[in-house]
């Protein structure tokens, strides 16, 4: 049995999508942002932090998603989706799901003050013109690396993808993509796979965004 804790539209995404490229089917257990579900006792003997995702795979439960992704491309290593030690591009492939976490970062603090810290804890326009910024400059580091290459790897598709490739549909809430064309060129190439489309129609509805973009107000 797999068992993939689960919120939509979160990070958990990226492993129910690296679950989808690899065949392997998932029985998915749903909690909520705002519920409180996440921070209940039973859940945090599962993920300590009260964070999704959370996969129970192979006897054994792993929090965490880089973790999760290693696991799994090390050992189902015939999907060809990691780079194991000894391969050329071992190092960028760590450097990848390392970059997915700084950027996911910048969003999550976003996320923070414009979805979650309403009155009486005003969102600082400082702090979100910072943490836009800091967006915006992972999306220029991304756009250089794909002009000349379709994928992270130049070898082709790999978990980094799915790892990175799932913050860049929370972006355009807070970074206009109109001056990374080439990000939003991946974006399609994301969308047109199978296992991508297959994971979306597993998600659920995002709870999060109410808007289509958010300003930094008085910024």
């Amino acid at each position: 049995m797999i068992r993939l804790h689960h919120v939509p539209f979160s990070r958990s995404f990226r492993i129910l999508w690296l679950l989808e490229e690899m065949g392997l089917s998932a029985d998915l257990t749903l909690y909520s942002i705002t519920d409180g579900s996440l921070r209940a006792g039973e859940f945090k003997a599962i993920s300590p932090a009260g964070r999704v995702p959370a996969l129970e795979i192979d006897g054994i439960t792993i929090y965490e998603s880089a973790a999760i992704v290693e696991y799994l491309t090390e050992t189902r290593p015939e999907h060809g989706l990691g780079r194991l030690p000894g391969d050329p591009e071992r190092v960028q492939f760590l450097e990848w799901l390392g970059f997915a976490e700084t950027q996911a970062a910048a969003l999550q603090s976003l996320n923070m003050h414009h979805l979650f810290m309403g009155d009486p804890t005003p969102a600082s326009p400082v702090t979100l013109k910072l943490e836009a910024a800091r967006l915006g400059a992972t999306l220029k580091a991304l756009e250089g690396k794909l002009d000349r290459q379709e994928w992270l790897l130049s070898s082709g598709f790999s978990a980094a993808d799915t790892m990175l490739g799932f913050n860049l549909f929370a972006a355009p809430y807070y970074v206009h993509l109109d001056r990374f064309p080439n990000v939003q060129a991946y974006m399609k190439r994301i969308e047109a796979r199978p296992a991508y489309q297959r994971a979306r129609a597993l998600d659920g509805e995002q709870e999060f965004y109410k808007k289509d973009f958010y300003e930094v107000p008085n910024g």
